[in-house]
């Protein structure tokens, strides 16, 4: 065969591996509302920076007449590509072919990109869509699962992982995203569950859709096990792109610096009048948010979880910092067990990554409750006190309202090695609330006075003036400062910069025992 016929042949297969499961298979994905798996890798990436790898690679399966099966690829396209001109390592599950379930060589080929996202120590993109594990392949198939597990774990805290879930996700596969840091869905396309509606109805009696089992509305505001609802996979490939923005390559570098037209030293005077003069009353933390960071640019994680709590990546001088927050509209900012677990993790993932933590405090307490307490808010709080503590990247604390009792030791206080904390002149630190407070310090004054209620408002009152301010913390050097409302921005900025040195070392040992 000449050398033009061997070129022709090439490009022929490669043409032919272009059209996955064939031209009715695509027809049927698109009469779905789902674009293909190299459709979305061109949406992705950028416009022709794709490289795919490993593209001839097909199952070696015999069995239940899989050798008479053609599986182009083997049912999932990887390889290389940039996003924003900075490399990435991806895959992308081909449901044209054999409903993109996972074999030997398609988690093999899953593997290799991994391997090789870690080495050259890029961010690793996981799109999802399948049918789940080939049956005709069988313990072949569990086996590459493993592998992908143990591919999964290796990377965290070495390589930012972020799965993107575009159709179903179910069985043994759903625990690949569940590894990973950050999960993707879309309305009325994602599925993610251990077992299908079917199964749960045989197992159980109960009558359930796929939508409302696992999909996006539910695993965004209900489980918490995804971070992002996206409403078409355009709107989904945006986010990822934006997501990646904040972050570095890998926990050897610093996250890219953005130039920014905002001036480090703005003040903010909106921030003065922010909070209502009755402390019981509730504000948007997130007004407070975007009075602070660069351009007022705010990018929320897991928005519809847990709302007590925000989370979400910004920018302070042109540099990520990851953002925790109590919200006092929800519950009135008080942490439980979703919120604890919610920021628990994020802080964890900030220090892998080298993002400072900034922390916003509004917080009464710890929700009280039985429902709490059976749960285990304990173990859940204790999580969040072990991922601040554990951290050692800059932690700057700023105190705005009420920070009581335990609650204020879990969010970031001094006591948890954070390394400056502010407070605003209306911080409110104390073991409890006035209110309480009073009822148990001046309990026998209030029950001997001739007006018992008049007498516990002054007693309030009282407590109110002596210890729910800042000045009592600031006094034993547990404040470092008591700042001006708008100043807040440039007072964070000027730490960070002054914190971009730090060096913390712990003791040695394997690892720590994390209360999960």
């Amino acid at each position: 065969m000449s050398t033009e016929k061997k070129r022709t042949e090439m490009q022929d297969k490669k043409l032919s591996l272009q059209l996955g499961g064939g031209q009715d298979k695509i027809n049927k994905q698109h009469e779905k509302g789902k674009l293909t798996a190299r459709e979305r890798i061109r949406k992705l990436v950028d416009p022709g920076s794709f490289v795919e790898l490993d593209a001839f690679v097909t199952h070696r399966s015999t069995d239940f007449g899989m050798d008479q099966v053609n599986a182009p690829a083997d049912g999932v396209v990887a390889g290389y590509a940039t996003i924003d001109n900075r490399p990435v390592y991806l895959y992308s599950q081909d449901f044209t072919v054999l409903g993109g379930s996972l074999g030997e060589m398609h988690a093999r080929k899953i593997t290799k990109v991994m391997e090789l996202a870690m080495k050259m120590g890029c961010p690793v993109l996981c799109l999802n869509d399948s049918g789940g594990a080939r049956i005709q392949e069988g313990i072949d198939g569990l086996s590459g699962y493993g592998d992908i597990f143990l591919h999964n774990t290796m990377a965290s805290g070495v390589i930012p992982q972020i799965s993107v879930i575009l159709g179903p996700c179910a069985g043994g596969a759903v625990y690949s995203p569940a590894l990973t840091d950050f999960i993707f869905m879309v309305d009325d396309v994602s599925k993610m569950f251990i077992t299908g509606p079917q199964v749960v109805q045989a197992a159980t009696g109960e009558k359930v859709t796929a939508e409302e089992l696992g999909g996006a509305k539910t695993h965004n505001e209900v489980s918490g096990v995804a971070h992002f609802e996206c409403r078409s996979e355009e709107e989904c490939f945006t986010a990822v792109r934006t997501l990646l923005s904040y972050l570095p390559q890998n926990n050897l570098e610093d996250a890219p610096v953005v130039s920014s037209n905002d001036d480090i030293n703005r003040l903010s005077p909106e921030l003065n009048t922010i909070l209502p003069d009755n402390s019981s009353q509730a504000y948007d933390i997130k007004d407070v948010i975007k009075q602070i960071v660069d351009n007022g640019e705010f990018f929320e994680i897991q928005s519809l979880f847990a709302r007590n709590i925000v989370i979400g990546f910004a920018r302070l001088g042109g540099k990520s910092v990851g953002i925790v927050a109590n919200q006092p509209k929800v519950k009135a900012g008080s942490l439980d067990m979703d919120a604890s677990d919610k920021a628990s993790r994020f802080i964890r993932f900030c220090d892998c990554f080298n993002i400072p933590i900034v922390t916003l405090t509004d917080v009464p307490a710890f929700l009280p409750g039985v429902d709490q307490e059976h749960g285990g808010i304990i173990r859940h709080g204790a999580k969040l006190l072990y991922a601040y503590s554990e951290a050692t990247v800059p932690k700057v604390n700023v105190i705005l309202r009420k920070a009581y009792g335990g609650a204020y030791i879990a969010m970031s206080s001094k006591h948890l090695g954070t390394d400056l904390v502010f407070a605003w002149p209306t911080a409110e630190i104390a073991v409890m609330g006035p209110e309480g407070a009073a009822n148990i310090i001046f309990h026998k004054e209030i029950q001997a006075a001739d007006n018992p209620m008049e007498k516990r408002q002054e007693k309030i009152q009282e407590y109110r003036d002596q210890f729910s301010t800042p000045y009592k913390a600031a006094a034993r050097g547990y404040i470092d400062d008591v700042i001006e409302p708008e100043a807040t921005r440039p007072r964070l900025i000027s730490a960070l910069e002054m914190l971009e040195s730090k060096r913390e070392s712990r003791p040695p040992k394997k690892h720590g025992n994390f209360p999960v």
